[in-house]
């Protein structure tokens, strides 16, 4: 059976939004690298998947070498087509998902960027001085909170209900990745920061959103990233200053506390335990370099 490959392309993407139901960066994410593959196939006249094989595929995966992409991005791009391709195995649109053969380009992963506990304090006490509205000082220091006190992805604080945190159990359910909700618990000076918010919030707007603007407007992605370089602007000097900076910090400091990888991976809501490991590696590194600063023998 002869399957055009565009129109495979078309049902892939609407399998990842109806089937997967993944989330909308991780669809326009998944959706340009197979353009990518797409339009490679077009150009050396591969219109149906039939005609695709092993050397097309390393064909591709050569000439993303030959464009000068880095090797992470290249294995991201591989990882989409091999989904792709096992997409089209589960509906029987081929027989053998050959492109799982293929090994992506070996490459360290760059370790995430951090701040320590004494920067992020120093974040939330910047909060008075850097807005004089008391409103707005409430609700960045519950956006920071959200973000390092209880290790949130900023799309999943962005979505947050206030019906989601139960305050007297200490803890917020949060739909995460593929609509997957977790229960993460919050702690005690967390929940006094946004126990002050909501209490604010309510008498000023009633919006069933916890996070609110001054306008009373829902807070999107834009608005927290905003915030975030500002505040991680005035105590770091690290290249990237998003709120992804402060989950990455969150997860490290907790490792560094001794909390079980295990426990790690099921706040930060990982499907695999391997994407939470990454965070040994950025201890095991900021030791290294503490030992190199203050050891004699160094």
């Amino acid at each position: 059976m002869t399957v055009n490959l565009k129109q495979a392309c078309t049902g892939f993407e609407d399998f990842l939004v109806h089937s997967k139901k993944s989330s909308t960066n991780t669809v326009i994410a998944y959706t340009n690298d197979l353009e990518d593959f797409l339009i490679f196939c077009e150009r050396i006249k591969i219109t149906s998947v039939d005609q695709v094989s092993v050397k097309i595929v390393k064909r591709f995966l050569g000439s993303l070498g030959s464009s000068g992409l880095d090797k992470s991005s290249i294995a991201r791009k591989m990882t989409t087509v091999r989904m792709f391709f096992e997409y089209l195995l589960e509906k029987e649109l081929i027989e053998y998902n050959f492109v799982k053969d293929i090994k992506n380009p070996k490459f360290r992963r760059k370790l995430p960027e951090i701040i320590s506990d004494k920067e992020f304090v120093k974040t939330t006490a910047l909060a008075p001085k850097l807005e004089q509205k008391e409103y707005k000082v409430l609700l960045h220091s519950a956006i920071l909170e959200l973000l390092y006190g209880c290790s949130l992805r900023v799309s999943e604080v962005c979505s947050i209900k206030t019906q989601d945190i139960d305050f007297n159990g200490s803890s917020i359910r949060v739909t995460g990745k593929g609509s997957k909700t977790r229960l993460v618990p919050v702690g005690r000076v967390s929940l006094q920061v946004l126990s002050d918010y909501k209490e604010f919030k309510e008498k000023c707007f009633v919006n069933p959103r916890f996070l609110v603007n001054h306008l009373g407007k829902e807070v999107n992605v834009k608005y927290i990233y905003r915030i975030v370089n500002e505040y991680l602007s005035n105590i770091t000097d690290i290249e990237k200053r998003s709120p992804h900076v402060l989950r990455h910090s969150s997860a490290t400091h907790m490792l560094d506390n001794g909390a079980d990888l295990l426990a790690i991976k099921e706040i930060l809501g990982h499907e695999n335990l391997s994407t939470t490991q990454i965070y040994t590696h950025v201890s095991i590194e900021r030791l290294r370099s503490i030992y190199k600063k203050a050891h004699p023998k160094s």
